[in-house]
């Protein structure tokens, strides 16, 4: 019997991915809307399929994919998000997922990722060559953002939205002082030196 596990913080949006699945025959669909749910109940009904999305409350997607692949690696996931997979999508293949869906595509996109992925096959979009790209800083940021690991990469999109360090320990379950030298590092890499220029960054390169 195929089963399937929906994760997303928006009802509505597990409500259009839950008739997606419906309507591929999936009989057994359960939901979570967020990072904490996930574990548990995976571990409780084995779903064949997962459909992640990225930006959840709390730990969020990357972290999420990495520890739900760690705990059931035959899981197939497939990612379906509103974020940019120019800087998403290769961690996302790299986290073991075997598709990447953006919410801005039609649903029938999302029907034909998960007919690739339960008959075995991934569902990746060709993305453009950034060697070649337009701007010497466009090239620049992303290689700055594509050395950042998937938790910097978090805190990064969370400091961009204008949280707080305690705010963000809260919601990671970190210490004030670990998200403190997150942030440290974060300027250090990224070559910036105050908050203001790290949010100019993070909508330049869609992150936010």
């Amino acid at each position: 019997m195929k089963s399937a596990l929906i994760v997303d913080d928006h009802p509505v949006v597990r409500a259009a991915v839950k008739l997606v699945l419906e309507a591929e025959r999936f009989k057994v669909i359960h939901e979570a809307s967020s990072a904490a749910e996930v574990m548990a109940l995976l571990r409780k009904h084995q779903p064949k399929l997962v459909i992640l999305d990225l930006k959840l409350p709390g730990l969020g997607g990357l972290e999420v994919l990495e520890r739900l692949k760690s705990a059931n690696p035959e899981c197939k996931v497939l990612i379906f998000t509103s974020q940019d997979p120019l800087h998403y999508q290769n961690r996302c293949l790299r986290g073991g997922a075997m598709g990447y869906v953006t919410k801005t595509n039609q649903l029938l996109q999302l029907h034909k990722a998960i007919q690739a992925l339960m008959s075995g096959y991934s569902y990746f979009a060709a993305l453009p060559d950034t060697t070649h790209a337009s701007s010497p800083l466009d090239r620049s940021e992303k290689q700055l953002i594509d050395q950042l690991s998937n938790r910097e990469l978090s805190i990064l999109e969370q400091l961009a939205l204008g949280k707080s360090n305690k705010a963000i320990a809260e919601d990671m379950h970190l210490s004030h002082k670990t998200v403190s030298t997150y942030k440290t590092r974060l300027m250090k890499k990224l070559a910036i030196n105050t908050t203001v220029h790290l949010r100019e960054l993070a909508k330049r390169n869609h992150l936010i």
